[in-house]
């Protein structure tokens, strides 16, 4: 799929253009970048080369090696979930949320999708000269009701800032901490073949969201961000009965930057598991569906800050989508697809029309800062 990051006649000193009979010149993607571009935040293949080239064999241990969500370690016999993650959507409030709230949110998610409890958070601030105090504290507020509504308590922190015009009015960091119950084991090597993949709700509401308020669009129907704490809608998974124990979630993801179809290509890659979705199952809104289509955007890989997608035992599938339904996050939940032993390392989708369609990872940024 062509993005606004890699169509038309651009070049730049990273790429080398390629005839082309229908559009003339396009740049072949290559990885050995000289500088840090946009793509390099997308979370696709241009994140994952920096992750592997730069960060991995700085920092490679067992721990970090998993390359999940959160870090999962063993301290004085009890399992914690470990996370941090940045914060620089532009614009900084947006129909739905805005960048404090989603700071709040996103890092409960990355706890949550470890099966664990979130307990503690702390928040870092770079603050832009200039940047009104009003903002600030909206942002602030924001993030005191999200907390407390996700059951976390900020604990520490830090504040800095810089020269106007170095910053972007406001980045948040947030780090958080977590505990996991016994008998929870919940990672992206788990997926087998046979899982069934279920996805809590409709896809790309936050990502279009931010575009519409950033360009000043109007859409058919209202799109809010769908930023929410999903700790509540894991635990009320966890605690489906099941007559075989409870180790019946292999794993869970929430689908932020690049989108369903990235993450899903993540998991797929790090358990060595092929994947087959069902297109008419996927739940998408028909106004998020519209704007996509108008932008040229692929609702499979715009980015959603509420929903979660789960790698579940194929027994146990219904009677967990029944917990999710009755969870008020997971009302729209539905099983997608399954897991398969074919093609490892891919995601396919049949379509509504019967044909199959691969779901690659995005190469460069759909929609940049929108997290």
């Amino acid at each position: 799929m062509a993005t606004s990051e890699d169509t038309g006649n651009r070049k730049t000193h990273d790429e080398e253009p390629i005839a082309s009979p229908l559009f003339g010149s396009c740049p072949i993607p290559i990885f050995e970048h000289k500088q840090i571009v946009l793509g390099h935040g997308s979370g696709g293949k241009l994140t994952s080369d920096l992750i592997d080239k730069i960060f991995l064999p700085a920092f490679r241990n067992p721990v970090l090696d998993k390359l999940d969500d959160q870090a999962v370690v063993t301290i004085g016999g009890a399992r914690l979930a470990f996370t941090t993650d940045s914060f620089v959507v532009t614009p900084i409030f947006f129909p739905g949320g805005d960048i404090g709230r989603l700071a709040v949110h996103g890092t409960v998610n990355d706890l949550a999708m470890s099966g664990a409890q979130p307990l503690y958070l702390s928040a870092a601030f770079i603050l832009e000269e200039g940047l009104p105090v009003d903002d600030l504290r909206r942002v602030v507020e924001s993030m005191r009701v999200a907390a407390a509504d996700a059951g976390v308590q900020f604990v520490t922190g830090d504040t800095k800032v810089v020269d106007r015009g170095k910053g972007d009015q406001i980045f948040i960091t947030t780090t958080g901490i977590g505990v996991i119950g016994d008998g929870v084991n919940i990672s992206a090597d788990r997926a087998q073949p046979g899982d069934a993949i279920l996805l809590s709700g409709y896809l790309g509401d936050h990502g279009m969201a931010i575009m519409s308020q950033r360009e000043g669009l109007e859409f058919e129907g209202a799109i809010e961000s769908d930023c929410a704490s999903l700790n509540g809608l894991v635990a009320a998974m966890l605690a489906t009965p099941s007559a075989t124990g409870g180790d019946f979630i292999h794993c869970l993801r929430d689908p932020t930057r690049g989108g369903a179809a990235t993450t899903l290509n993540e998991i797929a890659k790090r358990a060595g598991v092929g994947m087959m979705l069902h297109q008419p199952s996927i739940p998408v809104r028909e106004s998020v569906q519209g704007a996509c289509e108008v932008l040229g955007l692929d609702p499979l890989y715009v980015a959603n800050e509420g929903k979660l997608l789960a790698i579940v035992r194929p027994e146990m599938a219904g009677a967990v989508l029944r917990s999710m339904r009755e969870h008020p996050l997971g009302r729209e939940a539905a099983i997608i697809g399954q897991v398969v032993a074919d093609h490892p390392g891919m995601v396919l989708m049949k379509t509504g029309i019967g044909g199959t369609r691969v779901l690659d990872v995005m190469f460069g940024e759909q929609l940049p800062r929108i997290c």
